[in-house]
């Protein structure tokens, strides 16, 4: 199967919903390709506080609004992911299982998924006990113990989603101090205070045990004195940050740390390092992983595409 589009925007997230509404309005009639998780990593946001106009929404009901706003501009939407690329050539082509896309001028908003601890007990339990996502799998643990390993927002967020569900959470944390906003962390620390959360800082999760079927414990070491702690726990939340998704983009883009380089024509602050190719959202090096950062530089990238199909 073969399809053409001037313009396409890879990923369903803040970045790429925005870049699609600003290009559809400019009669672009842009073609968006959604990927396999659609609506992007906000959808398991439990609850955000800080988007404008919204003092608190789920990040699925935030993506939801967004989807059926740009619905309203007749966008042609895809439910397809890429697994491939050839940017060498003109026009620029992406491969999926399905299809074979080709275009002039493309917007690239993939975003990020779950990082894992590489530990080898890991893959056995995933599925079985391990979860990266508390508002998908919490349910299933109502009034059991489970641990958290993280220490930013996510990880504090999901923490206290589970308090409303679960019997006990440890929360494994590598460092001293979290990087989640203290807003976040005081009422972390008031669920310590009433003994609901217990804090493991400055350690990591040395060892997943289980029957195979499932697991039933892990071991805690400290970074400190190097002391190992096996807890007994029937749930295990990872919560340590997320990996670019740009394997399908290797060898054709300038990447820094697997996340695609931007900025490089100074014209355009999305542009990467080929012209035509544009690139927003949590896919960007950088340092600001928030939903209203994603959106607004999937508008810029909008924005670039019409002034670059204006000046080229």
């Amino acid at each position: 199967m073969f399809r053409y589009n001037k313009l396409i925007i890879l990923g369903s997230g803040p970045a790429g919903y925005t870049a699609a509404m600003y290009t559809a309005r400019a009669n672009l009639n842009p073609l968006l390709i959604t990927g396999n998780n659609i609506g992007g990593q906000l959808v398991n946001t439990i609850s955000i506080e800080n988007w404008p106009g919204e003092y608190s929404i789920s990040g699925y009901d935030l993506m939801d609004k967004l989807f059926k706003q740009i619905k309203q501009y007749k966008i042609s939407i895809i439910n397809d992911s890429i697994v491939n690329t050839n940017f060498k050539t003109n026009p620029f082509i992406l491969y999926s299982n399905n299809c074979i896309y080709k275009c002039d001028l493309l917007i690239i908003a993939t975003g990020t998924y779950p990082r894992r601890l590489g530990l080898p007990s890991e893959k056995i339990y995933e599925n079985k006990g391990i979860s990266t996502c508390a508002l998908c799998d919490g349910s299933f643990y109502k009034n059991k113990i489970v641990a958290i390993v993280g220490g930013g927002n996510t990880a504090l967020e999901e923490a206290l989603y589970l308090s409303n569900i679960v019997k006990k959470i440890y929360i494994i944390h590598r460092k001293d101090k979290f990087s989640a906003e203290p807003i976040i962390v005081d009422k972390i620390n008031f669920l310590v205070k009433n003994s609901k959360i217990i804090l493991y800082k400055n350690s990591i999760i040395q060892e997943i045990l289980g029957n195979y079927h499932i697991l039933t414990s892990i071991n805690i070491k400290n970074l400190i004195n190097q002391n190992v702690k096996n807890i007994n726990i029937d749930g295990l939340f990872l919560a340590i940050g997320h990996i670019a998704n740009t394997d399908m983009f290797n060898k054709q883009l300038v990447l820094k740390n697997n996340y695609i380089y931007t900025n490089i024509n100074k014209n355009y602050k999305t542009s990467t390092s080929i012209p035509g190719i544009f690139a927003a959202g949590d896919i960007v090096y950088g340092n600001y992983k928030q939903a209203i950062v994603a959106a607004g530089s999937g508008c810029i990238a909008a924005l670039d595409v019409i002034d670059y199909l204006n000046n080229y």
